[in-house]
Order: structure tokens, then sequence, then C-alpha cells
């Protein structure tokens, strides 16, 4: 591949002979990469990266995205899916009312039930044990991927149990992997500016690697795009990084593009397309432990997710059917996409779609 850099001296072209030779990235080249306005040099290394992992696939799952609750002692600053008890739109829904839910949605090539929710401090922990196998019972084959770190960790305080002993309990109910959500960003002084009153950096890290050590594999994610700093960033992915050289049990690292809070913002309120890309081109150069990127349409759109594919991401998500979590801070993009339009989306960026499983094996490639 050549690159044309003005400067051969200059850090780019350090960072791009890193790159070729399968060097790892430091904090000082992470920012640099941020600071840099040079976004095709940052893609095309990025793509080269991600050829060198996954060649021309890009994996897609059928899933739908469920919620039980949205009732949360938590108050996220960026947050507008939460609501105390009692408010109007509140709700806790059983095993039986989410199935009756599902029903509605569900079709035999469904994979996959993601699930995420408020911390309800008004049920036991039981309850969210229960939640699973309810599902679980009903739908024997479909991988649940649920709860955050964030979760499990609360899970653990209302409950009076270790974060081993939390999972080992869902995982008995028919827990398989647990999602990325509750990151933000990794910084306890972010966390505390933004009234992130749940799981601190060391207990998500912690929750993650007892997952491991458990045999599940699991999600990640980063959510870019308030206060932080560029340096915050690549910190973030620095701890992530760090994890997965000690469990490898990550499958994918998925930035997320802050929404604002009314759905009317304009562009002012929102990452631009330049940031959208560039974060998951430095995020693919970063983490080079990872096998994958997610390119997430929620945030950023079907048309800019098309144009990630060639910027490093080697994920375009799934289906989802209706998402509500971004939606409620503003997201103006779908909620949810059809697998025929997943598959014309990658092929539309020159790139195979491969439908998968929760773990990455291939159920089908479309040629």
């Amino acid at each position: 591949m050549n690159i044309i850099v003005p400067n051969e001296t200059s850090h780019m072209q350090r960072i791009i002979e890193k790159v070729q030779h399968g060097e790892r990235l430091t904090l000082e080249d992470g920012v640099f990469l941020y600071e840099s306005d040079d976004l095709l040099t940052i893609g095309q290394l990025a793509n080269e990266v991600n050829l060198r992992k996954n060649g021309k696939k890009v994996y897609f799952i059928e899933n739908m995205s469920l919620y039980f609750t949205n009732v949360c002692e938590s108050r996220c600053a960026f947050c507008n899916f939460r609501k105390d008890e009692g408010d109007e739109g509140a709700y806790t829904l059983t095993g039986e009312q989410m199935i009756e839910y599902v029903e509605k949605h569900y079709h035999p090539g469904v994979r996959e039930f993601h699930i995420v929710g408020g911390h309800n401090q008004h049920v036991p922990f039981q309850y969210y044990v229960d939640s699973l196998k309810a599902l679980h019972e009903k739908y024997p084959d479909v991988t649940l991927k649920a709860y955050t770190a964030a979760e499990i960790d609360f899970f653990a305080r209302i409950s009076g149990l270790s974060y081993k002993e939390v999972l080992q309990q869902l995982m008995a109910a028919g827990l398989k992997s647990l999602t990325g959500g509750g990151a933000e960003i990794l910084s306890d002084y972010y966390r505390q500016k933004m009234h992130v009153n749940k799981a601190d950096v060391s207990a998500y890290l912690e929750v993650h690697r007892t997952a491991h050590q458990l045999g599940l594999r699991t999600h990640t994610t980063m959510l870019y795009g308030s206060i932080e700093t560029k340096e915050d960033r690549i910190k973030h992915l620095m701890y992530i990084r760090e994890l997965q050289d000690e469990t490898n049990g990550f499958l994918v690292f998925i930035p997320l593009s802050m929404q604002p809070i009314n759905p009317r913002a304009g562009i002012r309120r929102r990452n631009s397309a330049f940031e959208d890309l560039k974060t998951i081109a430095i995020s693919r150069l970063m983490l080079d432990n990872f096998q994958h990127i997610k390119a997430y349409f929620i945030n950023i759109g079907v048309q800019l997710t098309q144009v990630a594919l060639t910027m490093g991401a080697s994920d375009a998500h799934g289906t989802i059917v209706k998402e509500k979590i971004s939606h409620a801070a503003g997201a103006l993009t779908p909620e949810g996409i059809t697998k025929q339009d997943l598959i014309w989306l990658i092929k539309g960026a020159g790139r195979i779609p491969v439908e998968r499983d929760t773990f990455y094996n291939e159920i089908e490639v479309f040629q």
C-alpha cells in the first residue's frame, strides 16, 4: 500500500510503519490520530488492518432488542430512557408479558435476544433471573445476550452476591453472553461529572474479567461525544485492550456515538460524520487484539455504516426490530432494519455479507 505523506519523518509516517509491521500503537499515537484531520490515511490504515484480520467479510445477525424495565435508580446525564417508578411510561414486564411482545415480532431466523434495561431497585435479583429463564424455556434455541457489566454490578449490590455468583445464577437461567453497555467512558472523573452512578471503571472491567473466567465471551462499548477528552477515549481503548491481552474474552468492540436528548436537536448537537468515522478507524488501529469493530447503524445511520465498512468495521450489527435507548436519547436513525437491507448495505460497500450467530460462527455467506 502506498500512502503519500508530505514528510516521511512525521508522526503519521511512524504510525503507518508500525501498523504495516503489526506493532502496537501507544497512547501518544492514538491521541495524534484523533488530532489529525487526515481521515483518508487513518481510514486506509484501518481498512488494511481489517482486511488482514477478516478479509472482505462483514458480519451481521438476526436479533431482537428487548427491554424488561425502564425503571432505573441511576440518573446518567446522557440518558432519556430511564424512568422513576410511577412515572408516566414507566414499566416492568414479567417474563410472560415479554413473551407476548416477542411472539408478535419473532420468526424462526432470530438467533439472539439482546437484553438490557434499567437498574430497577424495586424488584429483587430473582426477577432478573426469572426474566431470562422464561425466555430461555420458551425459545431454547435463541442465544440470550443479556445485561451490561453495570447491571451485573447492580445485581451484586442488591443481592449481596459476588460477581461470580450473580453470573453463575444467570448462566443457569440461560445467559450466554454479556452486552457491552455501561462502559460509557472508562474514566472515574467522567463518570462523576456525567452522574454515572453505577459501576466504576474497575468494577466494569472486573465484571467482564469474571465473565471471561467463567467461559463467557462478551461485548464492550465506548460512548463518545460529550465532555471526555481525546486522551480519555484512547485510555478507554487501552483499558479494554489490556483486559483482552489477559483474557481474550471480548468478541467485538462497539463505538457508540452520543445522541442528543432532544430528537429535534440540530447537527451541532451531534457528533460529525467525520468524528464517527475517525473513531471507528482509530478503534480498529488501537485494538490490535480484537477481531471485530462494529459500525452501529442505530447511532451513525445506515449510509455512514456502509462507509465505515471500508474504514475498519467488520460488523454491521443486526436487525434489532425496535431499538429504544438511543432513540429515547434522540437518534434519528431507523429503529430496526431487515435482513435483506443489511445484505444490500454490505454488498454496496464491496464487501461480502456473512450472517453469524452471537459468537461469530458463520451461518450463511452471501456471495
